[in-house]
C-alpha cells in the first residue's frame, strides 16, 4: 500500500494520506492497521506525523472525494481520536489524491468537493495556484441549508461558565467545522496580543484544564483531541488575536477548522469572539485573525435574523490563501536500506516544515 505525505502551511505537522478503499472497513481492524502504519512512520523518523487522512473517490454525485480524518494521540502508537476533522489535512488529502491519480490533475480554477465522513461537513477546495510540488487554495465550508445559530452552540447558549482546577472560566462552545471552546485571554490575566503570543506552559496548562472541563460538558473523553480550545482577545491592528492548542502543545498558528469556527462564532451575537470582534468595530465582512504563525482572514456568510427561527443562520465560511506542499510517496511494506533512507529523508524534511 502506498502512503503520501503532504504539508499544509500553518499545520503542526504533515498529513499521512492513505487510500481508504485499501483499508479495512471494520473500525477495530482499521485502527489496528493505522497503528502499524504509525509504528512504521516512527521507525523511519516520523514520530511527529500525527494526522492521518483516509480518502477515496466519492460515490455521491455531489462530491468528488470522501475523506475521513484520524488524529493520532501522543503516548502510544495505537491511540487515536476519530471524532473531529482537520481542514489542513483535507487540503493535504486533495493534493495527494490528485498526485496519485485518484482525482484529476489539479489546475487553477479546479474545484474539489469533499465529503467529510467524520462529521458530515461539505468542503469545496478551489485551486488558485498550481506549481510543481505546491498548490494554493481557497477553502469554503458550505451547508446545504442555513444552520440556525442555536444549532452551532452545543451548550445551548452563547457563553457557558466551566469549572477547572478550582477556578471558573467563561467560554463559548461553538461547533462549526469542529467543536471549539473560545475563552477571552484577558479573563485569564493575559492583557494583550504580545503577552498572549509569548505565554508559556502556565497558560497552556490552564487552557488544557478548561478544555477538559469543556469535554466533560459535552460528554466527550478528556483524553481525546476534541473539543479544541483557543484563547482570543482584540488584535493590535484590529481583528482577533488567537492562541490555539493542539494535541502536542501550542499550535504554531490555528487549525483551518479553528479559523472557520472562530469566524462563525464572531457572527453569533453574545459569544466571546463576537464581543472581541466588536471592540474594534468589526462589521459583517472578513475577520482578520492574527496568530504567532502569521495573519489570515475568514469570511462567514450568514442569513439575516428572521430567516431561520428569528436568530440568524450560517450559510458558509471561506478562508483564502492556503498553501500545500506535496512531500513524497512511499510503499508501506518491508523496505530495502536505500528505500528506508529515502523515506527517512522525506520525513526529516517534513519535520522541518
Amino acid at each position: 500500500m502506498i502512503g503520501h505525505l503532504a504539508y499544509a502551511a500553518g499545520s503542526p505537522c504533515p498529513t499521512f494520506v492513505l487510500d481508504a478503499g485499501r483499508l479495512p472497513r471494520d473500525e477495530e481492524a482499521l485502527l489496528a492497521h493505522l497503528a502499524e502504519a504509525r509504528r512504521y512512520l516512527v521507525s523511519a523518523g516520523g514520530a511527529h506525523v500525527l494526522k492521518f487522512a483516509l480518502v477515496e473517490p466519492s460515490a455521491h454525485p455531489m462530491f468528488d472525494l470522501d475523506y475521513r480524518f484520524v488524529q493520532a494521540l501522543p503516548g502510544a502508537p495505537d491511540r487515536f481520536d476519530t471524532r473531529g476533522s482537520c481542514g489542513h489535512s483535507i487540503l493535504a488529502a486533495v493534493v495527494a489524491a490528485s498526485r496519485s491519480g485518484m482525482l484529476p490533475r489539479l489546475v487553477p480554477g479546479a474545484r474539489i468537493r469533499v465529503h467529510v465522513r467524520n462529521n458530515g461537513n461539505s468542503v469545496v477546495c478551489e485551486a488558485d495556484r498550481i506549481e510543481r510540488d505546491e498548490a494554493g487554495f481557497t477553502v469554503t465550508f458550505v451547508h446545504p441549508a442555513p444552520v440556525p445559530f442555536p444549532d452551532l452552540l452545543p451548550a445551548g447558549r452563547p457563553r457557558t461558565v466551566l469549572g477547572s482546577g478550582g477556578e471558573r472560566a467563561e467560554v463559548s462552545l461553538v461547533a462549526s467545522a469542529n467543536a471549539y471552546a473560545f475563552v477571552d485571554a484577558r479573563t485569564l490575566g493575559v492583557p494583550d496580543q504580545a503577552a498572549l503570543f509569548a505565554a508559556g506552559q502556565q497558560l497552556l496548562d490552564r487552557l488544557e484544564g478548561i478544555r477538559g472541563a469543556a469535554a466533560d460538558r459535552l460528554g466527550w473523553p478528556r483524553a481525546g483531541a476534541f473539543p479544541k480550545i483557543a484563547a482570543v482577545l482584540p488584535a493590535e491592528r484590529g481583528g482577533i488575536a488567537v492562541r490555539a492548542v493542539t494535541v502536542s502543545g501550542w499550535h504554531p498558528s490555528i487549525a483551518l477548522t479553528g479559523v472557520v469556527c472562530l469566524g462563525s462564532a464572531a457572527r453569533i451575537p453574545g459569544t466571546v469572539p463576537w464581543r472581541v470582534a466588536r471592540e474594534h468595530g468589526a462589521g459583517d465582512g472578513p475577520v482578520d485573525v492574527f496568530t504567532p504563525g502569521g495573519r489570515t482572514a475568514v469570511t462567514a456568510v450568514t442569513a439575516a435574523p428572521g430567516t431561520a427561527g428569528g436568530q440568524g443562520a450560517l450559510l458558509w465560511a471561506t478562508v483564502a490563501r492556503k498553501r500545500v506542499t506535496f512531500q513524497g510517496s512511499f510503499v508501506l511494506a518491508p523496505l530495502s536500506h536505500l528505500q528506508f533512507e529515502e523515506v527517512a529523508k522525506c520525513l526529516a524534511l517534513s519535520g522541518a516544515a
